[in-house]
């Protein structure tokens, strides 16, 4: 399969993921999934998010059998979105970084909330959090198109917003390192 033609089917089965990025699948996002899907390294039934229609969804555009999802990835639930106890909340904004879609909001030593609108129900934060003050309930919503379109335009934003960050710390790095050699190279020579 041509390169140009894999990059088109990696993005067609992208576009028929949920878009949770929750990592179930064992790749890093959804794209990295729909791009291994494409590939041939992964199968159709490792998206616990998805769930069978999901499945079907995939095994028809690829034009291979469905099967049920793989209980090694986990099993398919009903959306579900983040709650912070903000009670208990010590503001350590350890639970930031892991949102694929920027759905909590906090600062420093401050009270942490969760945008339910935004959340993926991804469950990434949970695990980070010291004092166990998040938990997942039901959504009163199913999990649409719409949603899944709001969260990859999210994901992809803190995703540039996040390399911009490391390309800039690198280039402070670089300019520091070459500042810190003529210094040291004007030492030498006195």
């Amino acid at each position: 399969m041509s390169e140009q033609h894999e990059a088109s089917l990696a993005e067609q089965i992208d576009a028929l993921l949920p878009q949770t990025q929750c990592r179930k699948c064992g790749y890093q996002g959804c794209r990295p999934y729909a791009e291994a899907i494409a590939s041939g390294e992964a199968d159709i039934d490792q998206c616990p998010p998805g769930g069978d229609s999901g499945i079907q969804l995939l095994a028809e555009l690829l034009k291979v059998p469905a099967k049920p999802l793989n209980p090694a990835f986990g099993v398919h639930r009903p959306l579900q979105v983040a709650v912070i106890d903000e009670a208990a909340c010590i503001g350590c904004t350890k639970c930031l970084p892991p949102c694929p879609t920027d759905a909590i909001l906090g600062a420093s030593k401050h009270m942490h909330t969760v945008i339910a609108a935004l959340c993926t129900g991804c469950e990434l934060c949970i695990a980070p959090c010291p004092v166990n003050c998040i938990s997942m309930i039901p959504a009163n919503a199913e999990w649409t198109t719409e949603n899944a379109d709001q969260s990859r335009r999210r994901h992809q934003a803190k995703n540039r917003r996040q390399a911009k960050a490391e390309a800039e710390k690198s280039e402070r790095l670089n300019r520091q390192k070459q500042l810190l050699a003529k210094l040291n190279k004007g030492k030498t020579s006195v």
